[in-house]
């Protein structure tokens, strides 16, 4: 029997539910900034969040939005993907991106992109050598003084 569900968040309960594993990943955010960023995402630009769950344990999750841009024409860019840092190298992050890639699909998506710290060596062997993504390019950023 196997034991993994998949299910997306949609409740305050559910999404806060999810704050420790995200945490993990988006270690500048307090639980009040992470929900209040989370419902205005929703609201606003389409962002849906998934767990993974096995045997009843939340053990990852993601969070994603459709979009559509001359560049990529219509995609979804994952915006977090995170596995428990006690459970990872299990397949629970190639399990639940196949999901978000299979979402895509189902809905009319040409493409799954997204971006990854410089640093994190090892998702970047994960996406390219586990998941066939091809790295085609930079993210800059600038931090503005409001």
């Amino acid at each position: 029997m196997d034991t993994l569900s998949i299910r997306e968040l949609k409740t305050d309960k559910e999404i806060l539910e999810a704050f420790p594993v995200m945490n993990q990943l988006r270690t500048h955010l307090d639980e009040e900034t992470y929900l209040g960023l989370v419902t205005e995402a929703m609201q606003r630009d389409m962002y849906r969040l998934f767990a993974l769950y096995d045997q009843g344990n939340l053990v990852a999750v993601t969070g994603f939005k459709p979009m559509i841009t001359l560049y990529y024409g219509r995609f979804v860019w994952v915006c977090d993907l995170v596995t428990d840092e006690t459970r990872r190298s299990t397949g629970y992050g190639e399990k639940l991106l196949s999901y978000v890639h299979d979402w895509a699909e189902n809905n009319g998506y040409q493409s799954v992109a997204l971006s990854s710290g410089l640093q994190r060596t090892d998702a970047h062997r994960f996406y390219e050598e586990k998941m066939g993504y091809d790295k085609v390019s930079y993210v800059f950023k600038k931090t503005l003084d409001l």
